[in-house]
């Protein structure tokens, strides 16, 4: 029997005997970054940057915190499943989100939204879970230009429910007749490769399993569909304090986790009742939402940067056309970032890897620089000045090898 063979026996016979559950570290700290960063590498026009980064292409990659999973690995995996969490840690990510919703039991788990379960499982597949769904499906009439529509809710089942459920790709056939029609709705710039089975988890499985695979944390507390107090006595406090809770129960330090959330309140909840967690809560800025809101003169709507400071809030984490802007065709920090900076305020941006090909100008993402975005590089480019120029502590990613390669070739 030679090496090779003796290896693979010793291989299997070591998987088999691993204990089952979310115990085993899948490489905890090494990193696969695979072939898109240098693809994107490829596509960057001639530049130092260029240069240096093509320079890394052979090197090894580790674990970063500047490297972020959003919701994973989405770009290929179903977000918010443990084959996605798996995924984002192998790829070097060295904090992974997980954003949290409650069930009609106020169970918490992972779910983008309350309200996303018709596009991110297999819920309407399953018709004694469809019939619990908040809108049931209804299907598309093409000939007189109705779309299918559907709202299925963590907060229509129980978190046993919950978990018998599958996650797939984000998405849906609006022009559907039927569920499977409606169900297959994957974006072209994804894949369905890796999603032929999605394990949904509970908030406490993902702390459990990112603890595993050597990550730190950063859950969002998702604004909820449902008014709340939920049932009249769930309250919007006991949801922000439930998710703090169940950290503190895991023996997770604080220093290890970065609550989010776009509410205001839930931030500055946290700030004045539980201070050490509050010392790393982030506040989403979803002001882009508001009319008369403009990056250029932040000041312009709602409360500034440095009132923000002032309260006690420390990050802040808007997306990341916000951070950047053009001076002719160069990619500069934009107003809102220098006077976010200026008032002391750390920043993490989001979301890089989400957009599909950039030859367009990039799509949402992209909007405050799309006249200089032609092209799959723009990526790294946006992405240095993020680094280098604007200061951000981390960048979400969709498909984290990217912001892990980038961030282990600069020394990050």
């Amino acid at each position: 029997m030679n090496h090779t063979i003796s290896a693979l026996i010793a291989g299997v016979l070591i998987a088999a005997s691993a204990p089952a559950a979310f115990s085993d570290n899948h490489g905890m700290h090494s990193a696969q970054v695979g072939v898109r960063p240098m693809f994107l590498v490829d596509a960057m026009k001639p530049s130092a940057l260029k240069d240096k980064l093509a320079a890394c292409e052979n090197g090894t990659f580790a674990k970063s915190t500047f490297s972020i999973g959003h919701r994973g690995a989405a770009l290929q995996f179903a977000e918010h499943t443990k084959e996605s969490y798996v995924a984002a840690a192998r790829q070097g990510a060295g904090i992974i989100e997980c954003d949290v919703a409650f069930t009609a039991d106020q169970q918490l788990v992972c779910r983008h939204s309350q309200s996303d379960l018709h596009t991110t499982t297999d819920i309407l597949a399953r018709p004694e879970l469809a019939a619990k769904c908040s809108t049931p499906f209804t299907p598309a009439d093409p000939a007189n230009g109705v779309k299918a529509s559907a709202t299925c809710s963590t907060s229509d089942i129980t978190l046993a429910e919950f978990l018998t459920l599958n996650g797939k790709m984000d998405g849906s056939n609006v022009w559907g007749t039927t569920v499977e029609e409606y169900m297959a709705g994957t974006s072209n710039n994804r894949t369905d490769l890796y999603s032929t089975h999605g394990t949904v988890m509970t908030h406490a499985q993902s702390i459990e399993l990112i603890q595993s695979l050597g990550g730190k944390f950063t859950p969002e507390l998702k604004t909820p569909s449902v008014d709340m107090p939920y049932e009249g006595k769930f309250s919007q406090a006991d949801y922000a304090q439930k998710m703090i809770e169940e950290y503190k129960t895991a023996g997770i330090p604080a220093s290890d986790v970065w609550a989010q959330s776009f509410l205001l309140d839930d931030v500055l909840y946290w700030i004045e009742n539980e201070p050490e967690f509050g010392k790393q809560a982030v506040y989403l800025d979803g002001r882009y939402d508001v009319e008369g809101f403009d990056f250029r003169n932040p000041s312009t709507y709602g409360i500034s940067m440095q009132e923000l400071a002032d309260k006690g809030v420390n990050y802040i984490a808007p997306p990341m056309w916000m951070l950047v802007d053009l001076e002719g065709e160069k990619i500069v920090p934009s107003v809102y970032a220098k006077e976010a900076k200026a008032a002391g305020l750390k920043l993490i941006t989001w979301t890089l890897e989400r957009s599909g090909p950039l030859a367009n100008g990039g799509g949402w993402y992209f909007q405050s620089i799309k006249d200089a975005t032609n092209n799959d590089g723009v990526t790294f480019e946006v992405l240095d000045v993020l680094a280098q120029e604007v200061g951000v502590e981390g960048v979400f990613s969709d498909w984290p090898a990217t912001t892990t390669y980038y961030a282990n070739c600069m020394g990050l």
